[in-house]
């Protein structure tokens, strides 16, 4: 019931190890959902005989995240970094760095790894992540700027784009210009409708003008940010 990196990985403990952790992992991705506290009982019960497996650690930080405990969480994420050699958490590391009040620190560490380096739903998480550390230092001109990625497409819907546009609306209306907040949170709620009842191939896409019904079918969308 566990994907192929996790079982790969488990092949380094022994097979009564392996399943007492692999439980522990399956049981946490079940109910992290709707009782993370749970979730992180089960990934630190995993913890016990698989600290040193990168999936367990990874397991243990997003559970941490989900409950708040952020110091908690940051440590794990930074060990599975380092045993993985992986950049898929570093939105959430940076968050963290923000719920610990840090938001210089978040800054900083979004910036250490190069965003072309990342997957394109890692980049657009760590965009939004760099954007709320500018906010909690109260540059929301700044914050404006990190979301303005080719991904801010209110053409195209990926799994990603309710939560950018969403992110785009929330800093518009800090800006105080509140009828172009208004348009990207419906283009929010049309990309995640539009996404929830498609039949969406496996990279997530939705291609389709009606995302966006401002935009007349023979012209092209506006740059990220536009005005309407």
């Amino acid at each position: 019931m566990l994907d192929r990196v996790a079982r790969r990985e488990l092949t380094a403990l022994d097979k009564e190890e392996a399943e007492f952790v692999a439980s522990h992992l399956v049981m946490a991705a079940r109910v992290i959902d709707d009782d993370p506290a749970r979730a992180l009982e089960h990934a630190q019960a995993a913890g016990h005989k698989g600290s040193r497996i990168p999936v367990v650690r990874e397991t243990v930080g997003i559970a941490a995240y989900q409950t708040g405990d952020f110091a908690l969480a940051l440590r794990e994420l930074r060990t599975h970094r380092r045993l993985s050699g992986s950049n898929a958490n570093l939105p959430m590391m940076v968050d963290c760095e923000r719920g610990l009040g840090r938001p210089d620190k978040a800054i900083e560490l979004a910036h250490s790894v190069d965003p072309a380096t990342l997957d394109t739903a890692v980049r657009v998480e760590l965009a939004i992540a760099l954007s709320g550390a500018r906010l909690d230092k109260g540059q929301p001109d700044k914050a404006l700027l990190e979301l303005q990625i080719p991904e801010l497409n209110p053409q195209m819907a990926y799994r990603y784009s309710p939560a950018l546009f969403d992110a785009y609306a929330v800093v518009l209306d800090e800006l105080g210009r509140a009828d172009e907040a208004a348009t990207w949170g419906e283009r929010a709620n049309v990309a995640a409708e539009a996404l929830e009842q498609a039949y969406a191939p496996d990279d997530g896409v939705v291609v389709d003008d009606a995302l966006d019904p401002t935009i007349p079918d023979d012209e092209p969308a506006g740059e990220p940010g536009e005005s309407e």
